[in-house]
C-alpha cells in the first residue's frame, strides 16, 4: 500500500474520534467489509467488486477506515491524484454512526495524505448534509455533472484550494 501521510498527522486525527472508534489504513483484506458498507451507504451506486479491489490495492491511492469497538468497518474514505488535483474519490459512513465526526476525520485524513494544492470531490446534488460538511471544510461548488449517478441525479463537483 502506498500511504503518503505522515504517521503523526494521522495519529492526531485519530485522537479526534470519540471512543470506541479507531482510524487506520485500509487494505485489500477489508474488501468484504467495504462491500457491505458500500451497499448500506450507496444502495443504488455501490461500487462493483473489481472497483473495490482497485481502490484498496491500486498504487498511489490513500485509503482509511474507521472501525467501531468491535472492529467492524463503519467508515471509509479514499483519495488519489487525478490530472494534477487531489480527488477524494469516496467517503462513506454507516448511517447508524453518522453525526459523530467520523466523516470529518476521514476527509481530513485524505486531505493530509494528498499533497496537491487543489482538492476536489463529487457529491450528490441532494446530499445536503455532505455538502455542509464539505463547505465547513473549505470546499465550494465549481461544477455540476448532469445525470452522473445511476438514478440520473446530478453530481456537484466541489473544490478546495490550499496555498494557491
Amino acid at each position: 500500500m502506498n500511504q503518503k501521510s505522515s504517521p503523526g498527522k494521522t495519529d492526531l486525527l485519530a485522537d479526534l474520534l470519540p471512543p470506541p472508534y479507531h482510524l487506520e489504513a485500509a487494505t485489500w483484506r477489508d474488501v468484504g467489509a467495504l462491500q457491505r458498507l458500500e451497499k448500506v451507504c450507496f444502495p443504488a451506486d455501490a461500487w462493483p467488486l473489481v472497483e473495490l479491489l482497485g481502490v484498496l490495492m491500486w498504487p498511489g491511492v490513500v485509503r482509511y477506515k474507521v472501525t467501531d469497538g468491535e472492529g467492524e468497518m463503519v467508515g471509509f474514505a479514499a483519495g488519489q491524484e487525478i490530472e494534477g488535483a487531489g480527488w477524494i474519490v469516496t467517503i462513506a459512513v454507516h448511517p447508524a454512526h453518522r453525526r459523530r465526526g467520523l466523516g470529518r476525520v476521514l476527509l481530513e485524513a485524505c486531505e493530509a495524505a494528498l499533497p496537491q494544492p487543489v482538492l476536489r470531490l463529487a457529491v450528490r446534488a441532494s446530499n445536503r448534509g455532505a455538502q455542509a460538511l464539505y463547505r465547513e471544510a473549505g470546499y465550494a461548488i465549481v461544477d455540476r455533472w448532469p445525470r452522473y449517478y445511476v438514478d440520473g441525479e446530478d453530481a456537484l463537483v466541489m473544490e478546495k484550494r490550499r496555498g494557491v
